[in-house]
């Protein structure tokens, strides 16, 4: 049967997912299906357009293709290369605070993370006054908006990150191989549609095993309730520091984490459940950019992480999740970030948190209801683009 390869491969990973070591309840389980579900569509669909010679930019991930802690605030897109073609890439910058190129060699494993062969951001490049630029990717290329494909080369990732979520608009992009513009693919056979099938099932019980095993490696390995000092970021770009860490709390504790803004272009904090995947961020408040957060008088930006409601606006919403992945960003960086650009956190009773807050100023519920109307009408038209 056509399709038996991809059948087989969803079983196994449904039995990766039912096996995952941190699972401890019924809920649990429950968010490892609903993550397999999304699998299984992204894996499908990086499948289908799997074409070196024809290619054309997919979505990596979305609301309902979740992997890799990804960001609230980022679109992300890619395309398969070889790299022994050239490649010509075309768009028109939106508004957004970053847009960045990355080239991957293609090695997600269990126990790698991909290869980053060359990782630079729109400063970089020429774009003309209307905001249209043109790139070139291919072996041997150098010279302004020329980009070399060195051996291995096998897919060009695109990030365009948002910061301000109400004002900021996508741009646009496209991608042809150089010589065959104007021409068509070879039509479909059965062997084709094997092949993609086959592929797909390995990229779906690939992708399930390389992110329970990152998450393992990077995050699970530190203290709980505890963040690290900026770092770059593994696998990352260039100019993007993270520092991550894991929580557990009880539903009458709060972390309180306390971070300088850096005044860098694009600073963000979020959550992430123990499938190494963003919580839901279009219905609660479980990100923060700097433009969305209240910045205390002495430059810090106080999020409060917890079940319950603190009744502050930097209120991180852990949505019944006692245990997950914290995660803070910045990009397009133009130093490089100490141990003072980073967080603290502190474990404080949610009764105590008037306290803890030298600025408090709480905030009712209409105002909250605002703002998660806010999020909701961005991620909305954010995601049609």
């Amino acid at each position: 049967m056509l399709t038996q390869p991809f059948a087989d491969a969803i079983a196994h990973a449904e039995r990766v997912v039912a096996e995952a070591p941190h699972i401890r309840g019924e809920q649990d389980l429950i968010e490892g299906y609903d993550y397999l579900a999304g699998g299984i569509r992204a894996s499908i669909q990086m499948a289908w357009a799997y074409d070196r010679d024809f290619p054309y930019f997919v979505r990596s991930t979305g609301p309902y293709t979740k992997m890799g802690l990804d960001n609230p605030d980022t679109l992300y897109f890619h395309a398969w290369l070889r790299d022994d073609a050239e490649y010509v890439v075309t768009g028109r910058r939106g508004s957004t605070t970053d847009l960045s190129f990355q080239i991957l060699d293609g090695s997600y494993s269990p126990v790698n993370v991909p290869g980053s062969l060359a990782a630079f951001d729109d400063r970089e490049i020429d774009i003309a006054a209307d905001g249209s630029f043109e790139l070139r990717f291919g072996p041997g290329l150098t010279g302004r908006n020329a980009f070399p494909l060195g051996p291995g080369s096998a897919m060009l990732v695109v990030r365009e990150v948002f910061s301000d979520w109400a004002s900021e608009e996508p741009g646009t992009l496209r991608i042809h191989r150089a010589d065959r513009l104007g021409a068509a693919p070879a039509p479909l056979t059965t062997e084709i549609l094997t092949r993609r099938y086959a592929v797909a099932g390995k990229m779906l019980v690939g992708r399930i095993r390389t992110f329970l095993a990152f998450a393992e490696r990077f995050y699970l390995k530190l203290p709980v309730n505890t963040l690290t000092p900026p770092r770059l970021t593994p696998g990352g770009l260039a100019t993007q520091y993270s520092s991550v860490g894991h929580y557990e709390l009880a539903d009458d504790q709060a972390m309180v984490v306390t971070v300088p803004v850096a005044g860098v272009p694009y600073q963000g904090l979020q959550l992430g459940t123990m499938w190494y995947v963003s919580l839901d961020y279009s219905n609660h408040q479980t990100s923060l950019t700097v433009p969305q957060a209240k910045i205390d008088p002495d430059g810090m930006i106080r999020y409060v992480i917890s079940e319950r409601d603190p009744g502050v606006a930097n209120w991180i919403e852990r949505t019944g999740h006692d245990r997950g992945y914290v995660q803070l960003r910045w990009q397009r960086l133009s130093r490089a970030l100490t141990e003072a650009d980073g967080p603290r956190a502190d474990v404080v009773a949610v009764d105590d948190l008037p306290k803890q807050l030298p600025y408090h100023e709480p905030i009712d519920q209409a105002t909250w209801r605002e703002r998660i109307a806010a999020r909701q009408t961005a991620t909305a038209a954010r995601m049609l683009a």
